[in-house]
Parts: C-alpha cells; sequence; structure tokens
C-alpha cells in the first residue's frame, strides 16, 4: 500500500518495494550479479553467511575455512543448498 507524505510544496509518493522495481527470480530486472564481480567480495563474510554456511556444512558433512570472504561464502552456500536440498 503507497505511503504518502504530505510537504509543503509537492506531495511526496513512497511506494512499498514489491510495487514497483521488482527484482524477483522472475523479474526481467533480476540480473543477479556474479560474486567474482562484487566489490565487498574479499571481505570476510558476514555473520549471517558464516551461520547459514556452518549450519549447511554441518547437514553436508563438510567443513568450512573460518577466513571465508563474501563471495567464496556465497558460492559455497548455493552448492550446499544443492546438495543438502535446501534453498531454492
Amino acid at each position: 500500500m503507497p505511503l504518502e507524505l504530505r510537504g509543503s510544496a509537492s506531495l511526496r509518493r513512497f511506494e512499498h518495494m514489491s510495487e514497483t522495481n521488482s527484482t524477483g527470480p522472475d523479474s526481467p530486472r533480476s540480473a543477479e550479479k556474479d560474486p567474482s564481480d562484487w566489490v565487498t567480495g574479499d571481505e570476510p563474510a558476514t555473520g549471517a553467511q558464516k551461520s547459514y554456511l556452518n549450519t549447511l556444512a554441518r547437514e553436508a558433512g563438510e567443513e568450512v575455512p573460518d577466513d571465508i570472504n563474501k563471495a567464496d561464502a556465497s558460492i559455497k552456500i548455493d552448492e550446499l543448498q544443492e546438495e543438502t536440498g535446501r534453498g531454492n
């Protein structure tokens, strides 16, 4: 549902993300960027990535290096989701 804010000279309209600019998996605008092209791909994996990655790795009977970077973590998550049947 759109939100409206009234300003002194103009009316601003804010739309919920799902209303326009759809970037879901079926959207033509949903071009996923290859993790190797990420500007921050060499930075350490986020806490959320590490947590989920460790869960998937445990289920798959694999180990994950503690110093994995964001890009490699994303790739490994995709691989392990396929292997474990989780995710997409």
